[in-house]
């Protein structure tokens, strides 16, 4: 790690793996700097200035179309605005704070990292404890060999004399990196009438979330599942404080499906009042927190200089309005410093769909939605007379941005982006099919034949795609080709987002004119009652994420773990998301975790 660090200038291009490496990737000359962006968003919109020109005066001008001014789906506008264009902390932001921060935290890395290496020693349920503080602190990543050893060593380990706690977490965390271990561990923790022989609220949390990364068949996680959560809710009500806290979270969403970073400033100030990890452990926990909120400041003032210059928002007046959310969403797939160029690439991509959503959800006709899916299939807005002028508008500067990233790729990974554009397109052609589906009434007969369309109309089969694009060598030519198959964990991805997004959705979506969800389906093809049929949906999306684990769990799978994990971070976003409410459309609900993430540092002397 050096100790300098400019942060006036950023790095759009993969700093290579993080391991122990990333706490704030220093740039270098070679690096484009944020300038560059800028300039470069100017010289990608030149040649269709004319056509922008041609289609703001007409906007001023429409007496025709009287859509640019309803909100028919009533979107909350986005709270932040122009914020991080102009936000920075000029103390945390000043060079000489900077180049403290990195100096100071890899000498209390290096005090960690003896912490780490002498864990070796340690009892299980100890060392296994320090990995768990690791990854709830969004450390991890700075010790992953060592982690990654340390899980090998301990998946042989006896646990004869182990409480259930410490087995629910040796198998927590060993199924959570990838390791098959059996759930027969938890056998003589039943008793004769088979129930579960957990003496108190923490085993009985550990054992919860343990199950939760159980795969089809393994019938002694299923019944841990139904024990646990019973004997959790009965007992939430006597418990207060961090307890009853990691309860209700977990009874909201396993702790296997919670995304770290979200969490982390919370972990930051419970362990810190409980004394329950080393002293170094959170001093290097906070200043790479307020490392990594340098970087995702500048990333947020890059992501939201592109938003305006889409200028999505004047032209379609009730398009959801979410590029911060958007970053703060895609943060949980990769937030490490040297995921720079990722992040970026896959936030705009979201952004992306997110516009052709609501253009095709409610701004098109069903002829402009046609038109504009035949455009696309052209990648092409020559063909594009008869749209109005805000959506001609909007699919130039879509397609501008997939210039702009293609810039960002360098010539040997050029061979990305035709993966992306057809994804893009895929995308696209099936909201078209659901625009026909919503204009004709139509109501897919059972779910399955709903999900035909539906499992790719929520675009994580293209989120997948595009969270590879701005890797590194790490994703290879082999990576696209696997993923363009829609492999059984993209679809399981696709089908969790689906269910979750119906679930949630359900009730705003029958305001407007809206495509059937899998609720409707379920109900008209098994004749039940509305109630019935969101407990099955909420069934299915259970067993699907058994699908999903058996594919995290493959043995067979060559992907690179690095790779996978995207696409499991992906998951936990959607689980986050949809979680008791559409928190994407409903933005109020992010608020107060993003000023946490991004605004809030941690006080630290130098």
């Amino acid at each position: 790690m050096q100790g300098t660090v400019t942060m006036t200038t950023l790095s759009l291009r993969p700093a290579g793996q993080c391991n122990g490496s990333c706490l704030l990737a220093p740039a270098t000359a070679r690096q484009p700097r944020i300038s560059w962006w800028r300039r470069q968003q100017r010289q990608t919109t030149l040649h269709r200035q004319q056509m922008q020109q041609c289609s703001v005066a007409t906007l001023h001008n429409d007496k025709v179309d009287d859509r640019l001014g309803k909100n028919p789906c009533n979107f909350h506008p986005s709270i932040w605005g122009d914020f991080f264009l102009h936000y920075y902390d000029a103390a945390a932001s000043s060079k000489q704070q900077q180049t403290w921060m990195v100096e100071r935290a890899d000498e209390v890395k290096q005090d960690v990292a003896k912490i780490v290496a002498s864990s070796v020693a340690w009892d299980l349920h100890h060392r296994l404890q320090l990995i768990d503080a690791l990854e709830r602190l969004c450390l991890h990543h700075l010790f992953e060999d060592d982690i990654n050893a340390a899980l090998t060593q301990i998946r042989t380990v006896n646990l004869t004399d182990c409480d259930l706690h410490t087995v629910a977490m040796w198998f927590y965390l060993l199924r959570k990196h990838g390791h098959r271990v059996s759930p027969d561990v938890f056998v003589r923790f039943k008793d004769q009438e088979g129930s579960f022989l957990a003496k108190n609220p923490v085993e009985l949390l550990s054992l919860y979330n343990a199950a939760h990364l159980g795969t089809h068949g393994e019938i002694i996680l299923d019944e841990a599942v139904v024990f646990t959560r019973t004997h959790l809710e009965a007992i939430l009500p006597s418990l207060e404080g961090s307890l009853a806290h990691e309860i209700k979270s977990a009874l909201e969403i396993p702790l296997p499906r919670r995304v770290r970073i979200y969490e982390s400033k919370y972990y930051i100030s419970t362990f810190e009042k409980e004394l329950t990890v080393h002293k170094s452990v959170l001093q290097l926990a906070k200043l790479n927190s307020n490392i990594m909120q340098l970087h995702h400041q500048q990333e947020l003032e890059i992501i939201t200089r592109w938003w305006k210059d889409m200028e999505i928002e004047s032209k379609l007046p009730f398009a959801r309005d979410r590029v911060v959310e958007c970053y703060f969403w895609i943060l949980g797939v990769y937030f490490e410093p040297c995921h720079s160029r990722g992040r970026i690439i896959l936030t705009m991509v979201i952004a992306i769909a997110t516009i052709f959503d609501d253009m095709f959800d409610s701004y098109g006709t069903m002829e402009e939605c046609e038109l504009l899916t035949n455009c696309m299939e052209r990648w092409d807005t020559k063909f594009a007379d008869g749209l109005p002028k805000c959506m001609k508008h909007a699919l130039g500067k879509i397609l501008d941005s997939y210039g702009t990233i293609d810039h960002q790729l360098a010539s040997e990974e050029k061979y990305r982006m035709p993966y992306l554009k057809d994804f893009t397109i895929d995308l696209v052609r099936g909201y078209n099919t659901e625009v026909k589906m919503r204009e004709e009434g139509y109501i897919p007969r059972t779910v399955n034949e709903h999900l035909q369309v539906s499992q790719r109309t929520g675009a994580c089969h293209l989120l997948a795609c595009a969270s590879f694009v701005g890797m590194d060598d790490i994703a290879t030519k082999d990576s696209f080709d696997w993923v363009s198959t829609m492999p059984e964990i993209v679809k399981a991805l696709c089908i969790i987002l689906r269910l979750l997004d119906d679930l949630q959705t359900y009730e705003r979506e029958k305001l407007t004119p809206h495509v059937a969800s899998t609720i409707k389906s379920y109900m008209k093809e098994h004749s039940v009652s509305i109630e019935i049929a969101r407990k099955k949906i909420e069934d299915l999306k259970e067993h699907t994420w058994k699908d999903f684990n058996h594919e995290w769990l493959n043995p067979d799978n060559a992907v690179p773990r690095q790779l996978l994990e995207r696409i499991f971070n992906l998951t936990r976003t959607m689980e986050f998301m949809y979680n008791l409410d559409d928190n994407f459309t409903h933005c109020q609900n992010l608020k107060d975790t993003i000023h946490s993430l991004f605004v809030e540092p941690y006080a630290i002397s130098f």
